[in-house]
């Protein structure tokens, strides 16, 4: 059985071809996976365009499963649309398709229990996401679009947080931080005024902003009030996510991996990653926090071998295939 194992972030796509003994005979790398901005099959294009080097480089016109992570793959009527666009394109002989949010990637990446895998997973990175799973096949996720469905943090939310306290600052009308100063000195500006008008006017581009999230951190780590609560407030919000997927899980008791990933929790900035594990040691005391450094591609093929049902020694071989 033959798996292609797509990880399809907003930033870059990676796809991996993965044979009946855990080999991994073709890689290949692509754009970001975007479909709210440019639609679905454009999006599907980019995938497309990396399955088909992949192909080449492996000799091969398809593959018997295909298991891809995707982002924006939010809801489960996204997953079951795009399941439909990819299936379309004919890359399983079979029609056999598993499509699920990335964050399922990581999740299962960073599961090294590979007969019985369950333990959730937080993902924090521009956005934050969470998802659980367990081997009868129950899962636990969220929506993880916005505020409009109780989300808080990542690194865009961040941003935007330490530009409201800062512009505040400024104006008189919020309390003094240390933001004020941090955020248009970053950018080379003399005041949060020049910075409010460089991001209005497009002097800045807007991916820009999440250059505010790093300040954010070095500011709190120099003690400044207002970001030393922003960072705890986003501790808050991973430990929060967790315990309630685990609870949904029925894990609450038992000794399983909390994993945190994405670029936030994976630079281990001290005073979040003590301040997570502090309050999940008081909420879920057996579970086990761990940054995740496996690749997400790993995660997609795992779970296309999870599919197959393949044996131990196949999972071994693709993890030791990802190995640093």
């Amino acid at each position: 059985m033959t798996v292609l194992a797509i990880d399809a972030g907003n930033s870059k796509t990676d796809v991996a071809v993965v044979t009946a003994d855990g080999s991994v005979v073709a890689t290949a790398r692509g754009g970001g996976f975007q479909p709210p901005y440019v639609g679905v099959e454009p999006a599907v294009d980019v995938l497309a365009e990396a399955v088909g080097r992949a192909f080449a480089q492996a000799g091969i016109d398809s593959v018997d499963h295909v298991s891809a992570c995707l982002a924006n793959a939010d809801l489960p009527v996204e997953e079951e649309q795009l399941a439909r666009a990819v299936r379309a394109r004919g890359w399983s002989g079979a029609g056999s398709v598993d499509v699920r949010n990335d964050t399922f990637a990581v999740l299962r990446a960073g599961l090294l229990e590979d007969a019985e895998p369950r333990g959730v997973a937080v993902v924090c990175g521009a956005g934050i996401n969470c998802v659980g799973m367990v081997p009868d096949g129950r899962t636990a996720r969220f929506p993880a679009i916005g505020k409009i469905s109780g989300d808080w943090g990542g690194g865009g939310g961040l941003a935007d947080e330490a530009l409201w306290f800062a512009a505040r600052a400024e104006d008189g009308r919020g309390e003094p931080t240390a933001l004020m100063r941090a955020l248009p000195e970053h950018f080379g500006l003399p005041s949060m005024y020049a910075l409010i008008e460089a991001l209005h006017l497009g002097r800045l581009p807007a991916a820009r902003r999440h250059e505010c999230a790093p300040v954010l951190f070095a500011t709190a780590a120099g003690g400044d009030a207002v970001a030393r609560a922003l960072v705890d407030r986003m501790a808050e919000e991973v430990v929060a996510m967790s315990t309630v997927a685990l609870r949904r899980l029925d894990l609450l008791e038992e000794e399983v991996p909390v994993l945190l990933g994405g670029s936030v929790l994976a630079a281990r900035h001290p005073q979040l990653d003590s301040r997570v594990r502090e309050l999940l040691a008081g909420r879920a005391p057996k579970a086990v926090p761990r940054v995740v450094s496996e690749r997400p591609v790993l995660g997609a093929g795992l779970l296309g071998l999870d599919h197959v049902g393949a044996g131990p020694e196949v999972y071994a071989a693709l993890r030791r295939a990802f190995a640093p």
